[in-house]
């Protein structure tokens, strides 16, 4: 990971660290920690991997830095895209860090609706509220010895799987949403793993904007358990009303962390005709590059 310039602006006051952490230290003095978060490996399209600036990126909005003393807390703060104050960076943080050691840990995501990302230790994060979203983490161990101002990057790595449902037929006039269910994986996840911790399966239902009659593409994301796994997945259409229009189960559809299963079928069938879907289960190689 690549030294920073140093990065002009005044430091914010602790607050989030509490009497009885600095009474674990050997010393009270706070140290000036910036920390910039200036890129991540993504997969857009082909899902092949290329390294970006966050600022560029339109799957992310948000950004959680959090600085934890074992499963403590000491330090949390958030970003949000085009809500930042006068003067700042998307992606710039400065921040006092008493002398100690420290698990950073930085998440990038997107936030709609009713979606809601807690944090609450450096091996436990969850959606509680809303679907579960594109999902980027970087973790690292940092060791505060001195006085000295401390400079550190992160670099992103998407962690969660994608799911693309894409109909062949065009969309009914009374389709408004599509939900698509995850037998396994989970909304619940590790930073520091960037696996799920929880295996109980996910809900992800999404607005459904294609035109009448026009073709559809719809959404949805899931944390595994394991870099790869197989899960049955039930796609369903829905009314204004959240009323079932159609239902259908995919079974055995393999998934792979920072990649996307494309399920791709008949979605709005007529009471002549039936569904069936077919799974694209090649993967894109990656393509790696730096800067």
């Amino acid at each position: 990971m690549k030294k920073l310039l140093f990065m002009a602006g005044l430091a914010l006051l602790l607050a989030a660290c509490s009497t009885d952490v600095n009474n674990e230290v050997n010393n009270d003095t706070l140290v000036p920690v910036t920390v910039r978060v200036n890129g991540f490996s993504i997969a857009q399209d082909v899902f092949s991997s290329t390294r970006t600036a966050v600022g560029d990126y339109t799957g992310l909005k948000v950004l959680t830095l959090a600085f934890y003393d074992g499963d403590t807390e000491v330090y949390k703060a958030t970003q949000t895209k085009g809500s930042m104050p006068a003067g700042a960076t998307f992606g710039n943080f400065s921040l006092d860090l008493p002398i100690g050691s420290y698990t950073m840990v930085v998440l990038g995501y997107v936030l709609y609706d009713d979606d809601a990302l807690t944090l609450t230790s450096p091996s436990q994060a969850e959606y509680t509220g809303g679907c579960p979203r594109e999902t980027f983490s970087a973790t690292q161990q940092v060791s505060v010895t001195s006085t000295n101002p401390v400079n550190l990057s992160a670099n992103l790595e998407r962690i969660i799987t994608c799911l693309q449902v894409i109909s062949t037929d065009g969309k009914a006039a009374n389709v408004k949403k599509v939900r698509m269910t995850f037998s396994a994986g989970g909304r619940q996840f590790s930073p520091l793993t960037g696996l799920a911790t929880a295996n109980t399966g996910s809900v992800s239902t999404v607005n459904n904007s294609a035109s009448v009659g026009a073709t559809s593409t719809s959404t949805g994301f899931v944390f595994l358990t394991a870099d790869e796994q197989t899960m049955n997945v039930t796609i369903e259409t829905l009314d204004a009303s959240g009323n079932t229009l159609y239902s259908t189960v995919v079974e055995n559809v393999p998934f792979q962390r920072n990649r996307r299963t494309k399920l791709t079928g008949t979605l709005y069938p007529t009471a002549s005709a039936t569904s069936s879907f077919s799974i694209t289960t090649t993967w894109n190689d990656d393509h790696e590059m730096s800067f």
